[in-house]
């Protein structure tokens, strides 16, 4: 599917080449802007540009130019501008408000989309709301969603999952620490931002999967997020020289990797579900020569399931299978800590405005659906109701370059946020 451009019609925007979907009379004339959305969002997505998507890392300098143009935005609206201690961003209404929001920190590669789009289209629907006199609605964009320190660690904080000394000691591949890198953070940081004033946090987010493309559906009410656990693994063997070290003497530790990765496929097929994932995404290798044999391997391991029992037996699993290795190899194991979320089911009535909103919009182009990706809702979710729905991301793509929606897609989900929210 290409993407479909729009024509200005009075105040609102019409797909000019869409072959499915049609905007009514109703449609044409709606509050949002949909043509200062769609600027906006093309806007953020010069911060860290490359190629076709961005490279944006938590605390790095295009995610700080980010969250600052985001900041002058939020105040131009009327918002009241506020970033935490994690550099977590708000733009505050007045009193008791709805949050609406996501995250504008992006994968070391990533798309254009994940998480902006759900920033800027909370900024427009509080934008609106505030020029109608519509409900109070205030905007978040979160730190780190993407993990660079750990699992959606800013809105982990802000929702008391994880202490910001606890939070501070965590390091990134490169071994940076969290707290050296929100250093860079400066004077922006002001007082807390206390989450007993919001009502409820409603998240619109890309899919970042295939099911929503490939039906040629417009939105996906999402029931439930999936539950992940997280950790870091060390393997440690003896270096020594490639040529001359017989293999039977070898305590290779990229070789226990490997012999790891192979079991745990074989040992997990009678514990988990067709929808659970488990994945080895990060790995490094020491001294990483050719002419040496690895004397140690450190790698990610992580694995996301919808129910706690079995995300609880995978984890016995991979401790069982990584003592057994690590005996056969002649290797110590050092884990690091164990990070991770519980699944999480959307509050009924949030989810019943979605459901209510996208028949509106998109009648019999949307569906109820679980999230397998993570977001910053399941951490929300401890401090109020929370609710999400997604957009279609063509050809299923995500965390990469080459993610992208249609345009006529993102409005659909703009208008489903504003009508959920009671803006439009």
């Amino acid at each position: 599917m290409g993407r479909t451009r729009f024509v200005l019609v009075n105040e609102g925007l019409c797909p000019s080449n869409s072959p499915w979907y049609f905007w009514s009379e109703e449609d044409v004339f709606m509050a949002v802007s949909t043509e200062r959305f769609l600027k906006d969002l093309h806007f953020v997505r010069r911060f860290g540009a490359q190629g076709t998507g961005v490279v944006r890392p938590a605390y790095s300098g295009p995610d700080l130019g980010a969250r600052d143009w985001l900041a002058s935005r939020m105040a131009e609206a009327g918002l009241a501008v506020r970033f935490d201690a994690m550099g977590n961003l708000f733009g505050l209404a007045e009193g008791q408000s709805l949050l609406l929001g996501s995250h504008s920190d992006s994968q070391p590669t990533g798309g254009w989309l994940d998480g902006a789009l759900g920033v800027v289209a909370a900024l427009e629907v509080a934008r609106t709301s505030l020029e109608t006199g519509g409900p109070a609605i205030s905007v978040v964009s979160f730190q780190d969603e993407e993990g660079r320190f750990g699992v959606t660690t800013g809105s982990n904080v802000w929702c008391g999952g994880l202490t910001q000394c606890t939070a501070d000691a965590l390091t990134d591949h490169a071994g940076v620490t969290l707290a050296a890198a929100r250093a860079a953070l400066g004077e922006r940081v002001g007082a807390p931002v206390d989450p007993s004033q919001f009502t409820g946090y409603v998240e619109l987010h890309i899919e970042q999967g295939p099911v929503l493309d490939t039906a040629r559906e417009q939105i996906g009410v999402v029931t439930d997020i999936v539950g992940i656990r997280d950790r870091v693994i060390t393997l440690t063997g003896a270096q020594n020289h490639a040529g001359t070290t017989p293999m039977h003497l070898r305590r290779d530790a990229f070789q226990g990797l490997s012999a790891f990765n192979a079991m745990l496929n074989d040992r997990l097929r009678n514990v988990v579900m067709p929808s659970t994932v488990w994945t080895i995404g990060h790995v490094a290798v020491a001294p990483n020569a050719s002419s040496i044999v690895p004397g140690q391997v450190r790698f990610s391991m992580q694995w996301r399931d919808g129910d706690i029992a079995r995300l609880d037996r995978m984890q016995s699993v991979i401790d069982e299978t990584l003592a057994q290795v690590a005996d056969a190899h002649g290797l110590d194991v050092e884990l690091g800590p164990l990070l991770g979320l519980d699944p999480v089911t959307m509050d009924a009535a949030l989810q019943a405005r979605l459901e209510a909103a996208a028949e509106k919009v998109a009648p019999g182009k949307w569906r109820l659906m679980p999230s397998g990706a993570l977001h910053d809702a399941t951490n929300v979710a401890r401090c109020m109701p929370v609710a999400m729905l997604f957009v279609p991301s063509i050809g299923g793509i995500s965390h990469a370059f080459e993610e992208d929606t249609d345009e006529v897609d993102l409005v659909a989900g703009l208008r489903v946020l504003a009508g959920a929210a009671g803006v439009a």
